[in-house]
């Protein structure tokens, strides 16, 4: 297990969330001093996380393509929603990590779409740039959960890696809990890619486009 930097809680002011179909949530928002990475993470609060021994929590990496603008090439947008909801009628937090494009960057992301559009995978296209598959670590996570007072949680996540990075850095991932399936017409090899490239535990078998099997 790795040693954990402490941090601490810096800030929590309440904000109603409003959503475009109409959903609404209150949540408190909580700000951090002593994050290993440097960025302004946040924690969401939703509901009452002590209401239940295993608060639900999400690892939710931002994405200003899908979380703002609705694009219909992932899934992030769809799950952002989803996850609020049910964290909300549960008890737990939603942390909004500042890792766009799996840790690449906006701009990265961007031109990965363009390789994406000529034919190669996420992966391969991050790759094709010179750049990591998947450049997310999770230490500062850990270090929110912890100054929240959060040792054991259910994860909501279909990406094993947030699960196994969490319980190396001392967090007890209960269960990891699967999101919903969002697909478009735009997102099915995306979401294909992450079955077959980083074991996502999203149905193969529905993730299916014409001329792919």
């Amino acid at each position: 297990m790795t040693d954990l930097p402490a941090a601490t809680q810096r800030s929590r002011v309440r904000v109603p969330l409003r959503f475009g179909d109409g959903y609404r949530a209150d949540a408190e928002l909580v700000t951090f001093h002593g994050l290993a990475d440097g960025q302004e993470h946040l924690a969401v609060v939703l509901g009452d996380p002590a209401a239940t021994g295993t608060p639900l929590v999400r690892l939710h990496s931002e994405c200003l393509t899908g979380d703002v603008f609705g694009s219909a090439r992932c899934d992030c947008g769809p799950q952002l929603r989803e996850a609020v909801e049910r964290i909300a009628d549960r008890g737990g937090v939603l942390l909004y990590l500042r890792q766009e494009g799996r840790g690449i960057g906006l701009y990265n992301k961007l031109d990965a779409y363009a390789l994406q559009d000529q034919g190669l995978d996420t992966y391969a296209a991050n790759t094709a740039l010179g750049l990591p598959e998947d450049a997310r670590d999770y230490t500062a996570a850990a270090q929110m959960l912890t100054a929240l007072g959060i040792g054991e949680i259910d994860l909501l996540s279909n990406n094993p890696d947030k699960a196994g990075q969490l319980r190396d850095l001392g967090i007890d991932v209960h269960d990891r809990v699967p999101t919903g399936v969002f697909t478009t017409d735009h997102n099915v090899r995306y979401l294909r890619a992450k079955v077959l490239q980083t074991q996502h535990t999203l149905p193969l078998g529905e993730l299916t486009e014409l001329g792919v099997g």
